[in-house]
């Protein structure tokens, strides 16, 4: 089977704007292979990548906010290290275009749901691990996420999700959202959970999926802030 051009080019264009060029690009092709394409996809890297990902921009914190006690730090990494944001940086590098899915995902949407982005991000992490080292893949979080973490608003950002959406609607005197429970798949570390997030009169619902009821509810609450600070609804 002949290279895609257009695939070979966005394979290309990532490794340009991670800064790091893949001397086996095997494993970036893999990182970018979901589990409806191949048997050999990116699931085993994502479990590394989400290590990395999570080490690095907590040294990154530590390193920014030196006074900072370590229940504000977990909160920062949490409102940085989730699938809203990681799905973001996909979208600021076209990652879509490189994804390998399945017939049926890439009916469905799959190149651009949330979750597959952000799973094939913490995969790239790893692959970039097993290619060059731990330093290398470090190396690339932080390329990736410096300017938002010099973008923290202590103020604001110290607080979890939920909370801050809890305020941003009782300043505009709106009720507060109802978090509900869609989808249980699994029990103990195999449970998954999908959770909404209803904004009441304001006529918008969110969702996501996490590991834990309490993490979907917090990507639920980060993609409501976001969707009322694009309004102009949020403080």
């Amino acid at each position: 089977m002949k290279p895609d051009p257009r695939k070979t080019a966005a394979l290309a264009r990532i490794q340009r704007q991670i800064g790091h060029q893949f001397s086996d690009e095997a494993l970036l092709r893999q990182a970018l292979t979901h589990r409806s394409h191949a048997g050999l996809n990116n699931e085993r890297l994502e479990f590394v990548g989400d290590s990395i990902l999570n080490y690095t921009v907590a040294r990154m914190l530590y390193d920014a906010f030196p006074k900072l006690p370590e229940g504000k730090l977990s909160r920062l990494r949490a409102n940085l290290v989730n699938q809203n944001t990681l799905a973001a940086l996909a979208g600021e590098m076209q990652l879509g275009e490189a994804l390998y899915l399945g017939a049926g995902e890439m009916k469905s949407g799959g190149a651009s749901r949330p979750s597959i982005l952000a799973d094939a991000v913490e995969a790239l992490f790893a692959a970039v691990c097993l290619d060059a080292g731990f330093a290398a893949a470090e190396a690339v979080v932080r390329r990736l996420f410096a300017p938002r973490v010099r973008g923290v608003d202590l103020d604001t950002q110290a607080k979890d999700a939920k909370s801050r959406l809890q305020e941003a609607l009782q300043a505009k005197r709106l009720p507060l959202p109802k978090y509900r429970i869609e989808k249980q798949t699994g029990e103990g570390s195999e449970a998954w959970f999908e959770v909404s997030c209803d904004l009441g009169e304001l006529g918008h619902i969110t969702r996501a999926q996490a590991a834990s009821r309490r993490a979907a509810e917090q990507l639920c609450a980060a993609a409501a802030l976001e969707w009322l600070q694009s309004r102009g609804k949020a403080a």
